[in-house]
């Protein structure tokens, strides 16, 4: 790797012995370094980055993985809450090259998945650099490189030099915070699920809850097993499904039916069965899109909600369900309906969203708007000039897999030549 990374800094310099001065937004100071890497740069130590890392170490491709945590899968170790289980069956969730070890349990707790992720990196071998966050990404037109300058704990720089990058950042790198009227004014404690972590210290407390997806569900169901009164407030339509039907769960058995029956029908059997077992959820405020859930998907990425037991406790009226806030008082919130009602905290549900537009200065592949491929699923992996994206898919791990493997298997046709390329100017007589 080393003798490598030589090599192609000399190749570097010969071409362009003035690098830095090429680019006045990439000009490095007297305290940082420049590194040229031979292989490809990834950017993200998540899921996705380790998978597109184990990917090209199995083709052969050493990679080096930057990380602006200091540990690998941060939002899972540092972001989410401590109830949180995989919301799919760990076949559907393991990682390329490695699956999950046999008596974990069929949905995999926080725990196991980031144990599951750590054996990952130790047995590929995967040392992220950690504590680099990438402030800029930009590829050099004369010189035919990525260069990607980061900034570490002490705010020093590095900058990076590589033929390929790979952005793994994935679509849930900064939380999403909604500009409510009046939250200046409220008061009380507001705060992003990325966190929360145990419902027990809001024990005896009123706590709304905004958003109605899968971790605003779960997030009341917490509430609600440690004392908490939450209510939900639901804005938009949802999709809520059992996690299981007919003995096997709804995505496994929606993957197995959509093998046979058009994506419409597969839709329509879901949600006969999702009446007959949850009932109708509009009459508890949950209104159904029109659109089916898994045309929904498709179309907007919009995940529907598997249910794991908060219907039945808004059934039960131990969570309360409540239309969209309209604005916020002195620990008040008034709803779209005109009610209003007091509470303690806040809790926002509100999603995450890409960070990609804020480094990567590049418009082609990558949408200035969301900061996600602007190709849609299967072709959004591949942009040009050796950028790669992996994990954007809309389509969990499972998809982040499917992106790795064909990274991989698309750099490994140029690393091939490039070795070839490399070897020939190190002994420039043994090939005949």
């Amino acid at each position: 790797m080393d003798y490598l990374r030589e090599i192609e800094g000399k190749r570097l310099h010969d071409r362009n012995p003035r690098l830095h001065d090429r680019n006045p937004n990439m000009m490095m100071t007297k305290s940082s370094r420049c590194i040229c890497i031979p292989g490809p740069i990834i950017i993200g130590a998540g899921p996705s980055g380790l998978a597109a890392a184990a990917c090209l170490k199995e083709k052969g491709v050493p990679s080096i993985v930057l990380e602006r945590s200091h540990c690998i899968a941060s939002l899972w170790q540092l972001k989410t809450y401590d109830r949180l289980r995989l919301h799919l069956p760990k076949q559907f969730c393991e990682l390329p090259l490695m699956p999950f070890p046999e008596g974990f349990q069929t949905y995999p707790t926080k725990q196991q998945f980031i144990q599951y992720l750590e054996s990952y990196a130790r047995k590929f071998d995967i040392s992220p650099n950690f504590n680099q966050s990438v402030v800029c990404a930009e590829y050099d037109q004369v010189l035919g490189f990525w260069r990607v300058r980061t900034v570490g704990l002490k705010k020093e720089e590095t900058e990076y030099v590589c033929r390929w990058l790979i952005v793994a950042t994935g679509e849930n790198a900064e939380a999403v915070v909604p500009n409510i009227e009046g939250m200046e004014e409220f008061g009380g404690p507001i705060m992003h699920t990325s966190l929360y972590r145990s419902g027990g210290v809001f024990r005896g407390k009123k706590v709304l809850v905004v958003g109605c997806g899968n971790s605003g569900m779960e997030v009341c169901l917490d509430l609600c097993n440690h004392n908490a009164s939450p209510t939900l407030a639901v804005r938009d339509t949802v999709h809520v499904l059992p996690r299981e039907m007919l003995g096997r769960s709804t995505f496994g058995l929606s993957m197995w039916l959509l093998k046979w029956l058009p994506m419409r029908l597969v839709d329509r059997f879901l949600l006969i069965v999702s009446r007959l077992v949850l009932g109708d959820t509009a009459r508890y405020g949950l209104r159904r899109p029109q659109m089916g859930p898994l045309e929904l998907k498709n179309l907007s990425g919009k995940t529907p909600v598997l249910d794991v037991g908060t219907l039945a406790k808004i059934k039960s009226g131990d969570i309360k369900v409540s239309p969209g806030i309209e604005r916020l008082t002195r620990h008040t919130a008034e709803f779209v309906n005109g009610k209003t009602e007091k509470f303690d905290t806040i809790i926002l549900a509100t999603g995450y969203n890409s960070n990609v537009p804020s480094w990567l200065k590049e418009k082609e592949m990558f949408s200035v708007k969301d900061g996600l491929p602007k190709r849609p699923f299967p072709n959004g992996w591949k942009g040009e000039s050796g950028l790669y994206a992996v994990g954007f898919t809309k389509r969990g791990l499972l998809g982040a897999s499917m992106d790795a493997k064909r990274i991989a298997e698309d750099i490994e046709k140029s690393w091939k030549v490039e070795a070839k390329h490399i070897s020939y100017i190190s002994h420039p007589f043994s090939l005949q």
